[in-house]
């Protein structure tokens, strides 16, 4: 027994030794790759030398002799910081994720293929301006110097991520920079996953009561001219969806599209009598962030503010003279198109002029450890043939159809970048505004302000409809029909610009911005009704603005659907009926509604009424529309306040949701209002327990930044992803929006991925912060740092001054040219 205890011991020993040094050889393969800030290091394609400077917060500084070095450094920092994160990107526009990843992204692939995002990106190349284009090959240099010194250095093959998957990396090329801002474009919108919702649901509901459950934004009212019922009448109702999980792409299913905030001040409204600026544009959250901080010196002055790792130019940001911010507009650019196929022969679709051969091609999605798999990529008059199980197109497809695309982020004629070009180099707001008029996609409302001047312009395509279009672009329409096809853009000059006459403030929350009847219009969808009701009553409760009570209203967690919609849906259940015993459901209720009525509607992660309000809304909507809808109700994953009130104050008698069809009773809202106040309060104690004082917002609302690729690996993603428990809520101005869905709804998983704000009395006196850290190296310290300020509302300085981002940094980074 001795010897046996010997042996066991030893053996033991030797597997935490060899453990051991398996962890440290891991650590230090992985660590290779960290990059040295203080280094010298010789490059290929500058014309002198460039250097890096790295403040406190890890953000470079990059000074060069020409602008064509300064992008060049830029390319070299955004692959020194996040190059796996830019090869993920580039691979998903491409659509060759599966050579890594294998069969888990073989669909991602394949609807990437089909939308030709980077055939577009190539087609886009050459129609930049000279200055763009130069400004894209320095930087894919930059980005192609770090590449080589990783290969001449053994540096860990770049990022530890590649060490598990094959390291072959290619060399940048100006088109993958296009291709990126196209995914981006493509991110931003959620049209076409709102277009079958709302299809889905009029199959099952008169147009009554589709307007209930996806109501107009408040303004004129539109009616739609016909319903996909009669359009498609085969089609059956409840067709399963074959919930397609597209790994790594981002495209959007409602409400997971673009979103943000932005206003500025005039200097008439301004305390420091100079313009002020707010901007925090929102996106999906992931470990890295979107978003990488970064400072160019440019001929044309300093630019400093929010960039994109693959993109060479500042997004977000401001100069000494300028300011720009950017929120998405909602703009309707894309349209789903039925198109019916030719029964004698399947390469035809019909077309106004009778059946048309689509355009074709082959293309070969090579699969990770399998053999290669060719599909056919088709394109109508329309656009693209989307497959079946993308955007859940199955449950609204006729047998003997297909169904294409328009979207205005597949234009082969993009000229965004060089947009963005000019906009980084303008010096005014009339500048800045001249600059979008060649922006295409994603469609953004453009704050712009300078020392004197504020103004807001929408730019970016928005199609031209004809007036006799029969779904208006709301639902997916007949192909074949000419009145349903887009005939051209609005001309920029006609969209959206709002510059106050005499002092004042402009401002969007991706709320509606034009009441123009449809063809004029520029969405039926919108982003946001809630947070602009609050929004305007901050900016009103103050005859001037400072740049903290820009700062406060950025980080703002007051309710305004909490604060409307509690006092119609709990009017019958205030201090109603006598006390209830301990430990009963009634007492429970009691002591939810007492909490409730005494809460302020502040989303704060603290406090337990966000959760308990939270959990009853979206069990009240459950409710409400379950037997209606049956199981399309589940793919309403976030509450509709419009919805709710319109129920509880009976707006055109939607009333009649409260009362469950398949019951003998007729309920009451009161009777449904309470049931589904008790099946949230369930909910909460089963959860996270029934103690209803201790409850924390924050443990349900935790912001999840997962890692794309390596965040559902068992040990690892508690290294590489990063959670936080945070305030906000769906529709507060701090905009937190929940998943809506699995065991934890209320996870934060879409919000401000950067905020910026920026006060032209001291330009330098300007804040900024992202959500997670600049770095996206997993052992950096810069991986998460900036992310502890950011979930606190707190910042970092934003300075143009060469010598404060010098001085007490993490390093500079000298690039000399070779002999």
């Amino acid at each position: 027994m001795a010897l046996f205890f010997k042996w066991l011991f030893r053996i033991f020993t030797g597997g935490l030794i060899l453990a051991l040094l398996g962890g440290y050889m891991a650590y230090y393969l992985g660590s290779r790759s960290l990059p040295d800030y203080d280094a010298t290091v010789t490059v290929n394609g500058i014309a002198g030398p460039l250097e890096i400077a790295r403040d406190t917060a890890n953000v470079p500084h990059i000074f060069g002799d020409t602008d064509e070095d300064v992008y060049f450094g830029l390319g070299f920092a955004h692959a020194q910081d996040r190059l796996f994160q830019m090869m993920l990107l580039r691979r998903t526009a491409q659509g060759k994720l599966s050579e890594v990843y294998g069969e888990r992204t073989k669909d991602t692939d394949e609807l990437m293929r089909r939308l030709a995002v980077y055939e577009a990106a190539e087609s886009s190349a050459p129609l930049q301006t000279p200055e763009t284009t130069a400004a894209l090959k320095a930087y894919a240099r930059g980005v192609n110097a770090w590449i080589i010194e990783i290969n001449k250095g053994a540096m860990g093959r770049g990022a530890p991520e590649f060490f598990l998957f094959p390291s072959e990396i290619s060399y940048w090329r100006p088109e993958d920079s296009i291709a990126l801002l196209k995914l981006v474009a493509l991110r931003q919108s959620d049209h076409i996953s709102a277009e079958v919702l709302r299809a889905r649901t009029s199959l099952l509901l008169p147009s009554e009561r589709v307007k209930d459950i996806l109501p107009d934004a408040p303004g004129a009212p539109t009616s739609l001219l016909a319903d996909f019922a009669t359009l498609f009448p085969s089609v059956a109702p409840n067709q399963p969806a074959l919930h397609t999980e597209y790994a790594m792409a981002g495209l959007n299913a409602a409400p997971f599209g673009g979103a943000s905030n932005v206003w500025a001040a005039s200097p008439e409204r301004a305390a420091s009598s100079a313009s002020l600026m707010a901007n925090d544009p929102h996106l999906g959250f992931s470990a890295p962030g979107a978003w990488y901080l970064a400072r160019l010196e440019l001929q044309s002055g300093g630019v400093i503010g929010a960039s994109i790792p693959g993109i060479p130019f500042i997004i977000a940001g401001r100069k000494e003279t300028l300011s720009w911010g950017i929120t998405s507009t909602y703009t309707d650019d894309a349209d789903l198109f039925i198109e019916k196929v030719n029964p004698d022969n399947s390469s035809e679709v019909l077309t106004p002029d009778g059946y048309k051969r689509m355009r074709s091609k082959p293309s070969i999605v090579r699969i990770k450890d399998q053999a290669p798999e060719t599909i056919t990529l088709q394109w109508t008059d329309n656009g693209p043939v989307l497959p079946q199980k993308a955007f859940d197109l199955n449950t609204v497809t006729p047998n003997g159809h297909i169904v294409s695309v328009s979207w205005t982020a597949l234009s082969y004629q993009d000229k965004s970048l060089s947009a963005l070009y000019k906009l980084m180099n303008a010096n005014t707001v009339r500048q800045g505004l001249a600059a979008g008029r060649d922006f295409a996609a994603p469609a953004l409302n453009l704050a712009l302000a300078d020392p004197s001047y504020i103004a807001q312009k929408t730019i970016g395509l928005a199609p031209v409809r004809n007036a006799a279009h029969q779904s208006q672009g709301r639902i997916p329409s007949q192909g074949w029909v000419a009145e349903n096809q887009w005939q051209g853009w609005r001309d920029y000059d006609d969209l959206p610009l709002f510059e106050p006459q005499k002092g004042g403030i402009i401002g969007n929350t991706n709320n509606k911005t034009t009441d123009a009847p449809f063809p004029n219009h520029l969405s039926f969808h919108w982003g946001d009704t809630q947070r602009i009701e609050r929004w305007k009553r901050l900016m009103q409760n103050r005859e001037v603005h400072t740049r903290e009570s820009f700062i406060e209203a950025q980080n703002d967690i007051v309710s305004y659907s909490a604060r409307s919609l509690l006092p119609l849906v709990a009017a019958d259940l205030w201090f109603t009926g006598e006390a209830a015993p301990e430990g009963t459901p009634e007492r429970q209720r009691q002591r939810a509604l007492q909490l409730l009525a005494e809460w302020n509607g502040e989303m704060n992660e603290h406090l337990p009424e966000p959760l308990i309000y939270s959990a009853w809304m979206r069990a009240l909507q459950d409710r409400l529309i379950r037997d209606e809808l049956g199981p399309l109700s589940r793919a309403y994953t976030h509450v509709e306040p419009l919805f709710i009130e319109r129920v509880y104050r009976d707006i055109g008698g939607a009333s009649v949701w409260c009362d469950v069809l398949q019951s003998a009773p007729t309920e009451s809202c009161s009777d449904i209002a309470r049931q589904s106040l008790d099946d949230a309060l369930l909910w909460v104690g089963e959860t996270y327990g029934t103690a209803l004082e201790s409850l924390r917002w924050g443990d349900a609302h935790a912001a999840q930044h997962e890692h794309p690729v390596l965040g559902k690996v068992p040990f690892l993603k508690w290294v590489v992803n990063i959670r936080q428990s945070t305030s906000g809520g769906d529709n507060t101005l701090m905009r937190g929006l929940t998943s809506g869905t699995g065991d934890q709804p209320f996870t934060n998983v879409h919000g401000a991925a950067y905020r910026g704000v920026y006060d032209f009395a001291d330009p330098d006196s300007s804040v900024f912060i992202i959500a997670t850290g600049q770095s996206g190296h997993p052992l950096s310290r810069h991986y998460d740092d900036l992310g502890e300020l950011w979930r606190r509302g707190e910042y970092v300085p934003m300075t143009l001054d060469p010598a404060l981002a010098r001085a007490a940094g993490v390093g500079i980074t000298h690039l000399l040219p070779e002999d």
